[in-house]
């Protein structure tokens, strides 16, 4: 009975698995115009293909329903798209349907909308109707909600108040340092600087978000708080963590120039980089910092990925050569395959950090695409993982975009629709503000849109240029959150305890009831047996690497 395991021990600890590049679809109609669905397709849809189709949905559901139910969860990969809203996981389905299954869209499905569980998260802050990144995500990984722009710390500590006895009051540990723990690997991936505010929520405790080197930290503060990026190298968690990829190596002191258009520089002189080389110099671990290095790395343990100045580029605009940025689906890729080698599992955060950006520009086309990548990176988790890990998708916030115009079945979700009620053309993905008020406002122009600019005629940008910006009803520079409930979809051990509308902490104490690490684990009954069955495993993969060393040297 043992033989089985046996092997896939030793196979797992003499053969690592190799980066291998994952396969891109090209989306040759990308920036082409997508026409409604014709009439005639419309008319294959008919009451017996929704009966079919409601029919087919209930069967499912039905032995989903009988399923036995798995408690304990190995692995942990949660996965947030940041500022992927309801909206935004609507139009994703539609643009994804459209553009890379030739479908009308609406009809088409994600793969975490296939996963058995969800429900609805409320993101506000402690202080705040509409949240901000660090907030939510302090409250998403360490289980307690937060003060808008505060990392790891609860509402003790504000950013106006250098006190070091309430600073120190007011941190809280998270699903990494539990994690840790537990002797299980640690890891975060993502498209943002790796300081930035969700990535850092899981290893950092600071006043604000902003301070992610030195030069940012206020003179009264920095006796006793380091900058982010300092926490991610020098302290626990972070120092711990197997996995880093991402950008932002300007904040980590890689470069001593501006290239970010006035985000910090460090003033200390420190090359957090060359710290993390030197930290982990007797360990089987690398520093990569473009495609070329990252796919030619060979078998480590410890990865730091850094390629960028500032966020890696969006998915659209980046440069796919050896010089230049990865994917997220590739850094993932890559990151599991580290991971998956330590028996006792592992917790891994993904972010989809650049949806938000796009949203924030009014770049519609753009927070779409990264998106997209968004969720064929979940698709490469569930398809590289077991059954043992819990997967949860959610969102950190939403946005102020809406989907709107009543457009024709099958519209193109970045086009305009004119079923309205004097026939004007409205774009169907607009925002309740934004920058991309100017761009279409037009007060010296005279028609039957009054003063905004005619999308049939007179706006050549919108089908070639990813930097389009959709309409704007009110002007900022910066288009704000949204502050609605936003989705939450999981599958693995445990995720049936994912249901009805929760509070955006619940999520860090399901990951410690399900993983058995943290405050929550006790709770957990069936932690017990799943330690013991850990702990005999790993005694039989010792016992089998013993034995092969000795019959090659008996040999």
């Amino acid at each position: 009975m043992a033989t089985v395991p046996l092997v896939l021990c030793l196979l797992s600890y003499f053969f690592s698995p190799s980066f291998a590049a994952v396969i891109v679809q090209t989306n040759k109609n990308l920036f082409e115009n997508i026409e409604p669905t014709p009439d005639a397709q419309l008319l294959k849809e008919d009451q017996t293909f929704w009966y079919g189709v409601a029919g087919d949905y209930l069967e499912e559901m039905i032995k989903l329903d009988q399923q036995p139910k798995k408690h304990v969860a190995k692995n942990v990969v949660i996965m947030i798209g940041d500022g992927m809203g309801i909206p935004t996981v609507t139009a994703t389905r539609i643009y994804k349907g459209q553009r890379n299954y030739g479908k009308s869209g609406e009809d088409h499905k994600l793969v975490y909308e296939n996963f058995p569980s969800v429900a609805l998260v409320k993101t506000y802050n402690v202080d705040m109707q509409v949240p901000d990144s660090a907030g939510t995500a302090t409250a998403l990984f360490s289980g307690v909600k937060t003060r808008y722009e505060a990392v790891g710390v609860d509402v003790q500590a504000h950013k106006e108040v250098p006190d070091s006895e309430i600073f120190e009051k007011s941190k809280i540990e998270g699903i990494m340092t539990w994690a840790q723990n537990a002797n299980k690997d640690t890891g975060i991936i993502t498209t943002t600087r790796i300081t930035h505010a969700t990535p850092a929520s899981t290893y950092a405790h600071c006043h604000h978000r902003d301070w992610e080197c030195d030069s940012e930290v206020p003179q009264n503060f920095k006796p006793f708080v380091k900058d982010i990026a300092r926490q991610l190298v020098e302290d626990a968690p972070g120092k711990n963590f197997k996995v880093i990829l991402g950008g932002g190596y300007q904040q980590l002191g890689y470069i001593t120039q501006d290239l970010s258009d006035g985000e910090c520089v460090r003033t200390d002189g420190l090359n957090l980089t060359e710290s993390w080389i030197a930290k982990h110099e007797n360990l089987s671990a690398a520093f990569v910092s473009n495609n070329e290095q990252l796919a030619n790395i060979g078998d480590v343990d410890c990865l730091l990925g850094l390629f960028h100045h500032d966020h890696v580029p969006y998915d659209l605009l980046r440069d796919e050569g050896p010089k230049g940025t990865p994917r997220l689906s590739e850094m993932t890729l890559k990151g599991l395959n580290i991971l998956k080698k330590n028996p006792n599992g592992f917790v891994l955060m993904i972010e989809g950090g650049r949806i938000d950006h796009g949203h924030h520009d009014n770049y519609a086309r753009l927070a779409l695409a990264e998106s997209a990548e968004f969720e064929k990176t979940i698709s490469l988790v569930v398809e590289e993982t077991d059954s043992d890990t819990l997967i949860i998708v959610t969102a950190d916030h939403s946005h102020s975009m809406t989907i709107n115009g009543y457009g024709q079945r099958g519209n193109d979700i970045l086009g305009y629709g004119l079923e309205t009620e004097d026939d004007k053309p409205a774009l169907t993905l607009s925002y309740a503000n934004g920058p991309g008020f100017a761009y279409h406002y037009s007060p010296n122009v005279s028609s039957i849109l009054g003063p905004w600019i005619d999308v049939r005629t007179d706006d050549i940008n919108r089908l070639n240029n990813p930097e389009y910006q959709h309409l704007a009803t009110f002007e900022v520079d910066d288009e704000t959150h949204g502050g609605e409930d936003v989705g939450i979809f999981a599958t693995g051990p445990s995720s049936h305890l994912i249901r009805g509308v929760m509070e955006q902490n619940y999520v860090a104490h399901l990951i410690s009831y399900a993983a058995c690490i943290g405050p929550r684990a006790t709770a957990n009954p069936y932690c017990n047996n799943f330690k013991s069955s850990a702990a005999n495993y790993s005694s039989l993969c010792s016992w089998g690497i013993i034995l092969l060393i000795l019959v090659i040297v008996s040999h």
